[in-house]
């Protein structure tokens, strides 16, 4: 592949709903340009970008990939995002490296969740943005619905740069509303020039007529030309529609059936003619590293090198891949560049361009190119490699937490390091993935956006590193306390020949202030010796750790050393604290123990007509509704406190109540006492357990 300046390159990102039809387009792309010689099928497992087993078994997109191609003495940066929630992470790193964004839409499905959401996320990087009705081809697709309903959404600057030419009920053409020319396709997809149907003429003069003025509106001078009556030049058109696509005033609409290669050259064009390449606001917005102070870093090859790593892949055969942009300067084979997070310098052997998974050998990656490079030592996602004489920061991409947690259990006894090494790679490459090992359970917890996501995970656990598991719901980390004060006697003796055991004492248990035990002593006249006020502690610490209902630690538990006595020769530590531990026992028992559940404070975010869904759910998971609070949009924010074992699956039926519109934030609040027939089940399962561990 040749090089191109920074100003002749495109970087552009695919979105959509899932099943709009990216991936065909992206295969169309590379078709057209001369990168591949035939077109792939999702079906058929053989597309450059769906290269991963998990994504052929699926038929869907998981991951993001960056796929270069050249048109027209350019080079464009097709970067596939996938379009099922569970993968917004990807999305995220695509959208953070892309310049433009072409969003798909489905002719016969029209605006769907993920069109929503493709349109927010643009809006929240400020990306010019153009749709891409695809798949006219089809049975029952409906140009003017889609159209008339994307206008309808997001307002009067979306406009059609074509319309479809419509014979017989197939997609035959499309005209070129700007340039009023129309094009009809050949057998393999190509534009061939054609007449304009007069059925569509006055159709085209009337939306030609409304784009001369969404384009004068970004210009005085060109305002008054078009009041004047006088036809602008192709310059000043260029120049309005730039204005227009850059500031999200004006969003062209082109349709095709990227399946059969059919508007995908027009596209290209497209892309080429009005989409900004990456020097086209001048600067980036960064920090300078060490004082943190914001700069504006310039995009342009002459100044120092800063570039972004955006993604980390876990290839088993290759190692670490770093995906990276270049932002300023060029990053060249056989360097040493300085990474300002983990402040180190890291070696910079081979780089190459990711074609799917092929990769193309490149010497130097200019401002603006995106590559690749292998076995970076200390890099992962959102380091800035730089310069070390001009150290920066980059602005890094806002993953979202994970929403749903599950608790991995090996198939087979001894895979525990496997999984565990497995899962962390895993997590190097996916920031929306967390692993950790909950010190209360013993469990592994395994966390990310949706049930898919895990799935997945667990699909590449066996897939890379051979080992298999099973994803149950975690366990919930209950308490026990008790709710009234008694005084309780602990006795420990035992004569055995030689030195016996003894150890004698009166303790009184009563609710704590504190979630840690409070421990004092009242003795007087000696009873017991102020030796074995510690060993009395020890014992009681140790018990605490399960308690009496169903095995839980114990939590604000007052214990207080009154009375007891001592043998001078027979009482030890180990005496004392087995006593201790004796009148723990039944002092428990005595005090009116009760169950404590994890509370979770929880915050959801919804459109307003899923307000009455939401908190009925809500009241039927045993919430309490503290407060709905208009957050601008039509969003509603729903503050709620919710028993977490209420909680594990509320992404999935979330997402299933609002059509995946809503999602919701979670913490840890307090422990609150389990209502009786909620602890019963619990101390009966644990019951359970603890027989089917003595068998």
């Amino acid at each position: 592949m040749k090089a191109y300046t920074t100003d002749k390159i495109r970087n552009i990102c695919l979105m959509s709903h899932g099943g709009a039809g990216k991936t065909t387009l992206a295969e169309a792309m590379l078709y057209n340009c001369g990168a591949i010689e035939r077109m792939g099928k999702v079906t058929d497992g053989n597309t450059v970008s769906d290269y991963d087993p998990e994504e052929i078994k699926r038929s869907i997109s998981i991951s993001t990939s960056i796929m270069p191609c050249e048109w027209k003495g350019y080079k464009i940066n097709v970067i596939d995002t996938p379009g099922y929630f569970d993968f917004v992470g990807e999305v995220m790193q695509g959208i953070r490296v892309a310049d433009g964004a072409v969003i798909l839409v489905h002719a016969k499905g029209g605006v769907q969740v993920g069109t929503e959401k493709a349109w927010a996320y643009a809006n929240q990087y400020g990306m010019p943005r153009m749709f891409y009705i695809n798949k006219m081809d089809e049975e029952h697709a409906d140009f003017d619905a889609t159209y008339n309903q994307l206008k309808e959404m997001f307002g009067v600057g979306v406009v059609a740069f074509q319309l479809p030419i419509m014979e017989n009920g197939k997609f035959t053409g499309v005209v070129d509303v700007l340039n009023m020319k129309a094009k009809k396709f050949d057998s393999r997809g190509n534009a061939i020039d054609a007449e304009i149907p007069a059925s569509l003429f006055d159709k085209v003069q009337e939306i030609k007529d409304s784009l001369n003025e969404a384009i004068a509106e970004n210009d005085e001078e060109l305002m008054e030309k078009f009041f004047g009556g006088e036809e602008f030049t192709p310059e000043e058109i260029s120049r309005g529609l730039k204005i227009g696509l850059s500031d999200g005033s004006l969003v062209p609409v082109f349709c095709g059936a990227a399946f059969n290669n059919q508007g995908v050259q027009t596209l290209l064009d497209g892309i080429i003619d009005f989409m900004p390449a990456p020097d086209a606001k001048g600067s980036v917005k960064a920090k300078k590293a060490g004082s943190g102070e914001d700069i504006e870093v310039k995009v342009a090859e002459s100044e120092p090198l800063s570039a972004l790593v955006f993604k980390t892949i876990a290839d088993p055969f290759v190692g670490k891949i770093s995906l990276f942009k270049v932002y300023s300067g060029a990053l060249k084979a056989d360097s040493t560049v300085y990474n300002t997070d983990k402040e180190k310098t890291e070696k910079i052997a081979q780089i190459f361009y990711l074609q799917g998974k092929e990769k193309i050998s490149a010497a130097k990656i200019v401002a603006g190119d995106i590559a690749a490079v292998a076995k970076l030592q200390l890099t992962g996602t959102n380091d800035t490699l730089c310069d070390q004489a001009n150290p920066v920061v980059l602005e890094k991409i806002s993953f979202p937490e994970p929403a749903i947690s599950l608790a991995v259990e090996p198939k087979a006894k001894g895979d525990e390091e496997k999984i565990s090494s497995g899962l962390q790679k895993l997590q190097d490459e996916d920031p929306t993935f967390k692993v950790e090992v909950n010190a209360e359970t013993k469990q592994i917890l395994i966390s990310g956006v949706g049930e898919q996501h895990l799935d997945v995970v667990v699909s590449k656990l066996k897939a890379k590193f051979n080992v298999s598991v099973d994803l149950k719901d975690p366990k919930v980390p209950y308490r026990e306390t008790i709710r009234r004060k008694v005084k309780v006697e602990g006795k420990h003796k035992k004569q055995s020949g030689g030195h016996g055991q003894y150890g004698h004492v009166f303790i009184e248990f009563e609710p704590g202030e504190q979630e840690d035990l409070t421990f004092e002593e009242k003795i007087f006249g000696g009873a017991v010796p102020r030796q074995y006020f510690p060993a009395v502690e020890k014992g009681l610490r140790e018990s605490i750790q399960k308690g009496v209902l169903a095995g839980y630690p114990v939590v604000n538990l007052k214990a207080t050393l009154v009375d007891g006595s001592f043998h001078p020769v027979d009482s030890s530590e180990m005496a004392f604290k087995i006593a201790a531990s004796l009148a723990y026992k039944k002092g428990m028992e005595e005090a009116n123990p009760v169950l404590l559940e994890p509370i979770a404070h929880v915050e959801v975010y919804v459109p307003d007509s899923y307000m009455g869904d939401i908190i009925g759910d809500l009241n039927k998971r045993r919430g309490r509704i503290l407060g709905m609070n208009p957050q601008g949009g039509g969003i509603q924010q729903v503050v709620a406190e919710v028993p977490q074992a209420e909680m594990f699956k509320y992404a999935t039926d979330l997402r299933s109540m609002t059509q995946g519109r809503g999602h919701f934030k979670l913490w840890f609040e307090r422990y609150e006492e389990a209502p009786p027939n909620v602890a019963q089940k619990v101390i009966e399962t644990a019951k359970k357990e603890k027989e089917d561990e003595a068998e």
